[in-house]
């Protein structure tokens, strides 16, 4: 099937719902591709005015001759979206997507009540502003053209990777899902010693975002380790030797594994 002809619905109309279709449509998808699924009226008025796709409260509406179906809702609205959406699925299955935490492919598969593809997607929040980064996973009923599809889709927000088992979902949630999180308390922090040291707070905080977005551009264009980058710029006995010396002995890297433990465990409790 050509390109043009692929039906995509989404059923949910939220913020991850959003980023997808502008990254979609930015790649090249036409907005008649694609229709959502979205109770809340004004949602879909916003939907409608904003990508100019097609808005419709009703899933099984939006389902009809998909090719590709992307779950949007939140984990705790899934069960009773699956057990309607499922009935309403075309008799040949499309790809199901589903992007929300911690649910797992069993569960979608005995909720919607039928055999289809599936695949399971955790993207992050920073694909909001298309710089996000998801990670899928499927199992052996999704063939090499339905995991392509799902890449293509989730890459239209960022960058995407692929995981050999569904257990590791729950580290991909602790450190990209919850990561942003951590990363904000880290410049939260920064922001603070800036202006604790006498820089003005507007001045702090442009000092510590922009020095934390180039370290990431670097350390992505770069294609080396990260410890390769610190050490390059870490001159014996300079300032970043005396910063990095008070991090570690502060214990940064164990506060960290902490960190990533404890989501992970979090993760592996939520999905039951």
């Amino acid at each position: 099937m050509a390109e043009q002809e692929r039906r995509l619905a989404f059923i949910g109309g939220g913020n991850m719902a959003a980023s997808l279709i502008g990254g979609l449509l930015n790649a090249g998808w036409e907005p008649g591709q694609i229709t959502v699924a979205e109770p809340d009226e004004a949602r879909r008025r916003d939907f409608a005015e904003r990508f100019s796709v097609a808005a419709t409260e009703a899933n099984a509406t939006a389902t009809s001759g998909a090719d590709t179906v992307v779950l949007a809702v939140k984990p705790q609205l899934m069960q009773p979206v699956c057990a309607e959406v499922g009935p309403a699925l075309p008799e040949a299955p499309p790809l199901v997507i589903s992007v929300a935490a911690g649910v797992r492919l069993d569960s979608l598969r005995q909720w919607l009540g039928r055999p289809v593809p599936l695949v399971r997607a955790m993207p992050n929040t920073p694909a909001l502003v298309g710089a996000g980064v998801s990670a899928l996973f499927a199992k052996e009923d999704v063939d090499g053209p339905g995991r392509a599809e799902a890449e293509r889709i989730l890459r239209a927000a960022g960058e995407v990777v692929w995981v050999a088992k569904e257990t590791q979902m729950d580290v991909v949630t602790a450190v990209s899902g919850s990561g942003p999180a951590y990363f904000f308390l880290i410049l939260e922090a920064l922001e603070e010693a800036a202006v604790a040291e006498g820089l003005e707070r507007e001045t702090a905080r442009t000092l510590a975002r922009e020095t934390a977005s180039g370290a990431a551009a670097l350390a992505r264009d770069a294609g080396e380790a990260p410890a390769v980058l610190r050490t390059r710029v870490t001159s014996p006995g300079g300032t970043t030797a005396r910063g990095l010396a008070a991090l570690e002995g502060g214990g940064l890297r164990p506060t960290l594994a902490e960190a990533v433990a404890e989501a992970a465990n979090r993760s592996r409790e939520l999905g039951g």
